[in-house]
């Protein structure tokens, strides 16, 4: 089996958070993102102590997808520096890591939405 990461990421709002999540679903970077929204952060930014609503992104992938998901994240999040910190998945439910498998890999010829 494939190792996976579960990557956790944060946004201003929820908005931001289902369109980026969605991109990297629709382009097999993750398999799945949950948004939690209710999130408070307080850090240290620009010489400051911010304290911010935010929402978490939790979304699941391979190790192997890691560059290119950081990269892509990169590229779609409004943050100038956006937190994108991966835990690898020690065990989990053999169907359900088969289902993030079969969810990452490339779609097959002649499958699909067919639009």
């Amino acid at each position: 089996m494939t190792e996976m990461l579960l990557v956790f990421t944060t946004f201003a709002g929820e908005e931001d958070a289902a369109r980026v999540t969605r991109a990297l679903i629709e382009e097999r970077l993750i398999a799945c993102g949950n948004i939690l929204t209710g999130a408070r952060s307080l850090y240290r930014w620009q010489d400051a102590i911010a304290d911010d609503p935010e929402v978490v992104v939790l979304m699941k992938t391979r190790k192997q997808d890691w560059s290119a998901l950081l990269s892509r994240l990169h590229e779609l999040h409004p943050y100038e520096t956006p937190e994108c910190v991966a835990v690898r998945v020690a065990a989990g439910a053999p169907r359900y890591l088969a289902w993030l498998e079969e969810a990452l890999a490339p779609e097959s010829p002649g499958t699909g939405s067919g639009t």
